[in-house]
């Protein structure tokens, strides 16, 4: 599975690349902090929610710091998903290295 850098996602969003960003954590962490831009699809929701992805675009999936969203990278894959990469290190290393006003937990 390919893995995505916070440092390269930031700067392809920076350039404009339409990249779809899926965080599959539990609302409560959402709730708590989030990446800007992200749609939120729960881990245990993805299988029901396929019709909202599109399998042709770039998608990056992460959570908090990238277990659940490497299983759901994989699950993309398995049906037919083209581009998915997982974020190495979620959102907590988006907040250490991009963005430090969204809370760590």
């Amino acid at each position: 599975m390919k893995q995505v850098s916070v440092k390269e996602l930031h700067q392809r969003r920076e350039a404009g690349e339409k990249i779809v960003l899926v965080d599959v954590r539990e609302q409560n962490e959402v709730d708590y902090c989030k990446i800007a831009g992200s749609i939120h699809i729960p881990m245990g929701q993805v299988p029901f929610r396929l019709n909202e992805l599109n399998p042709n675009d770039s998608i990056v999936v992460h959570c908090h710091k990238g277990g659940r969203s490497m299983q759901v990278c994989n699950f993309l894959a398995s049906k037919g998903y083209k581009d998915v990469s997982n974020l190495h290190g979620g959102i907590t290393e988006w907040s250490r290295q991009i963005d430090p006003s969204v809370p760590m937990y």
